[in-house]
């Protein structure tokens, strides 16, 4: 595919009004080496530039990643970072909650770590843990995560408001991607402290996870806070359009504090 084709079809993606739905995620897409060097290359000024002048309109930016367990959201995190100013952002890689954390209501840690106004927190995993993880796993209880859809719009439109750009990107791979990508971090000792047995049993509740995503993009698909869903069996292509999706919604928020 050519760097061209690839930023049409990848902005494409943030044309959505309807939620999105996994099954009508078309997981085929592939970048070639080439394809891959030249966007990437365009792509980092672009990103530079727009990165710099949000910050000097003070504009604060949240970009929530979430994703199946080795679908490739720390690279593409990293790869994403390094292409801007290093004192502009904050990566949260989002695990267990902590005593403290657990003592006060779920959002309450998310709040802490929100940006100061110009800057960028990258959240690894997200307050989407609620009707998530803690939904299937059992750790909150059913009319906990039922309402949290409603507390979760309430947090991001509040965000919106107060002028904060909210970019919500899930990865989605395939099971049959997933087992292979498992297999080769067991094989090799530079990655096997990745995987633990929760990766594996998280496996046998696919369908599961399957329909509390759809629920969550049903649910949490706001003007606001759109989801923007990228395929992510091929690497390189997910990685672009991670970095084409940001730059896509950095262009039009700036492009509407003009028009405002």
């Amino acid at each position: 595919m050519k760097a061209k084709d690839f930023a049409r079809l990848s902005v494409a993606s943030l044309r959505r009004h309807k939620p999105p739905r996994l099954r009508d995620v078309d997981l085929s897409p592939k970048l070639g080496k080439h394809a891959y060097k030249k966007s990437k290359d365009e792509l980092k000024s672009q990103l530079v530039a727009a990165q710099l002048e949000l910050k000097e309109r003070g504009q604060p930016v949240m970009i929530v990643f979430e994703g199946w367990d080795a679908a490739g959201k720390g690279g593409a995190i990293h790869r994403l970072v390094n292409k801007i100013d290093p004192r502009s952002y904050i990566v949260h890689p989002i695990s267990a909650p902590t005593q403290e954390e657990k003592d006060h209501h779920y959002l309450w840690r998310f709040w802490r770590a929100l940006p100061p106004r110009g800057r960028i927190a990258v959240f690894d995993r997200s307050w989407y843990g609620r009707v998530l993880v803690e939904r299937i796993e059992g750790f909150a209880k059913q009319d906990e995560w039922k309402r949290a859809y409603a507390e979760i719009n309430d947090f991001e439109r509040l965000l919106a408001l107060d002028g904060a750009l909210i970019i919500k990107i899930f990865l989605h791979i395939s099971k049959d991607e997933q087992k292979r990508r498992f297999d080769r971090r067991s094989a090799d000792p530079l990655k096997s402290w990745k995987l633990n047995q929760e990766d594996y049993r998280n496996r046998r509740k696919w369908g599961a996870y399957e329909n509390a995503i759809d629920d969550m993009f049903a649910r949490t698909h706001t003007p606001q806070a759109p989801w923007i869903v990228i395929a992510a069996n091929d690497k390189r292509w997910a990685r672009l359009a991670v970095q084409q999706a940001v730059l896509a919604c950095f262009t039009q928020a700036l492009q509407a504090k003009k028009r405002s």
